[in-house]
């Protein structure tokens, strides 16, 4: 087995490394020409009055995950606490998943967020499995 040098490429080397230095944390690299940057979307709150429960609450993530996923969950929270602050956000990823579901309203480059995050609906309940279903149901009404 060959040993690597430094400053070039060795294809012989098992397995072929290239030991020129990674680029410094924060210096500006190239962007490769296929990819396309997100742009940055305003979260503003509406409809402040409206019942839910709160972001940090764990009925949030652990039915609402259920429904929509993780990453939408995450979006969700984001969007949220964007909202709270008044900063804005590269678009997530997830926005038609949680446009669909009825927790935001777009209005590009402006996405209309809950400060609370609406009870599940019946049509939402509907998809939960039967234990998750009654375990909400029981949560709610206690």
């Amino acid at each position: 087995m060959t040993v690597a040098v430094p400053g070039f490429l060795r294809r012989d080397a098992r397995p072929p490394i290239e030991m020129e230095a990674a680029p410094a944390p924060g210096a500006v690299t190239a962007m490769r020409p296929t990819a396309i940057p997100r742009r940055f979307v305003y979260s503003v709150p509406f409809d402040e009055g409206a019942p839910g429960h709160e972001p940090q609450d764990a009925m949030v993530r652990r039915f609402w995950t259920a429904i929509v996923g993780s990453g939408a969950v995450v979006d969700l929270l984001r969007l949220i606490a964007a909202s709270q602050t008044g900063r804005r956000l590269p678009e997530p990823l997830h926005l038609g998943i949680l446009a669909a579901e009825g927790l935001i309203e777009r209005d590009d480059p402006i996405v209309l967020v809950r400060p609370r995050v609406p009870h599940l609906g019946d049509s939402q309940l509907l998809r939960l499995r039967p234990s998750l279903r009654a375990e909400y149901r029981r949560l709610l009404d206690g």
